[in-house]
């Protein structure tokens, strides 16, 4: 009878920590292969820029889900945060400081439509935000005129409107203060910088308490006197602002606002929080246990270009450790 529980207990931390050991095995499996090129400065500032923005997206998911939420249109409000930013520093001119400022409050008012279906309409998170997908992204292209929003494109036609019929772009181009955020050092400092708001949000306040309350019982937490209509609310606030800055990234990132910039980091940023879930047996969406995530998906993505396995090959290893993360996260769930 002891040794079933000592193999239990064991088999339990085992998938506690399947993420962080996939993680060394794979490190050390890929310095084998390719040896100091993999661990190189170089190659680990490659991974680190990389993550980065799957971290930020990931962190909007990780507040969502905390009080039981789910957002499937992430990607695409952050492809429209981009059009946002860079029209106002590119077509309007303003200071990068402003436009910053004004793309985070815009995100913020555009997800109140998001938490008008959810708690208004009280439209289950899932549809409503798989139907907010389309949403963002005709409003999007119907603002930007069909087109990307770059250095040397003409404005689309509403604003040359409201200029007097000039659609030159008041900036010629980007500065260098606007293409670094999108690079290294600053864009990791900037994915820092979040994970350490979401991580005092969540692991540091009562609000993240509440939240997490939430997340596991919502009616027992309404009974127990908790707003839950006003936490989520919250919730959704800050992940609009995660969103905002990763759309930010990417645009500084690519020096453009490209045509679904941002769509393909959904899947990428729900797995990293998937996979975080079930690190060290939190069983619940957790910033470091998102850091690990998207640093895992990265390094293997990172470490199997470098072995040469061709591109289409990596979504397959992505939805594979995906599923790895799944099973220990509700294997061990269903155990408890």
């Amino acid at each position: 009878m002891t040794k079933n529980v000592n193999l239990k207990k064991i088999g339990k931390a085992l998938l506690s920590w399947a993420a962080v050991i996939v993680l060394i095995i794979s490190v050390i499996i890929f310095t084998a292969i390719r040896g100091t090129a993999f661990l190189s400065a170089a190659n680990l500032m490659n991974i680190l820029r990389a993550m980065s923005v799957t971290t930020i997206f990931a962190l909007a998911a990780t507040v969502s889900m905390a009080p039981d939420g789910f957002d499937m249109s992430a990607g695409t409000l952050g492809t429209f945060s981009a059009y946002f930013f860079a029209s106002m520093y590119l077509w309007f001119g303003l200071p990068l400081w402003a436009a910053i400022v004004a793309t985070i409050l815009f995100t913020m008012f555009a997800y109140l439509l998001t938490m008008f279906l959810i708690l208004v309409c009280k439209i289950p998170d899932m549809l409503a935000t798989c139907a907010l997908q389309f949403v963002h992204s005709g409003l999007g292209l119907a603002f930007t005129g069909g087109s990307a929003v770059s250095a040397g494109l003409g404005t689309p036609n509403w604003v040359a409107k409201l200029r007097g019929g000039n659609n030159t772009p008041l900036r010629s181009g980007w500065t260098e203060a606007s293409s670094n955020i999108g690079k290294s050092p600053y864009i990791v400092i900037i994915m820092i910088v979040c994970v350490l708001i979401c991580y005092i949000l969540l692991e540091r306040t009562k609000h993240g308490r509440y939240l997490y309350a939430m997340g596991g019982n919502k009616i027992a937490a309404k009974l127990s006197g908790i707003n839950v209509k006003k936490y989520r609310f919250m919730a959704g606030m800050f992940a609009a602002l995660f969103i905002a800055v990763a759309g930010i990234v990417v645009c500084s990132r690519n020096s453009a606002a490209q045509i679904n910039g941002c769509d393909s980091y959904l899947m990428t940023s729900l797995a990293a929080v998937f996979i975080g879930r079930s690190v060290g047996g939190a069983e619940r969406p957790n910033a470091l246990g998102t850091v690990v995530g998207a640093l895992l998906i990265t390094t293997l993505e990172n470490g199997l270009t470098m072995c040469g396995v061709v591109y289409y090959v990596l979504p397959a290893v992505k939805g594979a450790v995906l599923c790895l993360a799944l099973v220990a996260a509700y294997v061990t769930a269903k155990e408890d």
